[in-house]
């Protein structure tokens, strides 16, 4: 088994538990009701931060600046709302971490870290050296 299965199957498990949870503690229609008030709240400020990064990249781009963060942004928001989307209270709380600029930053920041460092070993990966050119009758006859 994979590790992204493996996941998936663990995801599951836990968003089970939290309905089965929840739901005793509040009831099934209170359950219901807070699900699909999360996806319709969610969605509707992923709209709202999608709109306010595009507008950022617009400007951006005008200022012939690089969008990096923006294109970052915009994907994380539609992941975002994707999570919002799913029912779910894992799901919804990972969406709303998404969804916030402070939270998306703060992911961005840790995750850009983890790849520069890799980079960086990798980038020291080499060997120098010196080589000298040495010619040969065998060459000649090629």
């Amino acid at each position: 088994m994979g590790p992204i299965l493996i996941t998936l199957i663990c995801f599951t498990i836990i968003e089970i538990y939290l309905f089965i949870s929840i739901g005793s503690e509040i009831g099934a229609l209170t359950t219901i009701l807070l699900i699909f008030s999360t996806a319709i709240i969610g969605v509707y400020y992923a709209k709202y931060e999608g709109l306010k990064t595009l507008k950022s990249g617009f400007i951006q781009l005008s200022k012939n600046e690089p969008m990096g963060y923006e294109i970052l942004s915009g994907a994380g928001i539609a992941f975002a709302a994707l999570l919002l989307i799913i029912p779910g209270f894992l799901t919804d709380l990972m969406g709303f971490l998404l969804i916030f600029p402070f939270t998306r930053k703060f992911l961005f920041r840790k995750i850009s870290k983890k790849f520069n460092n890799n980079n960086a070993r990798q980038k020291n990966n080499f060997i120098d050296g010196e080589f000298e050119d040495i010619e040969d009758d065998n060459d000649k006859k090629l």
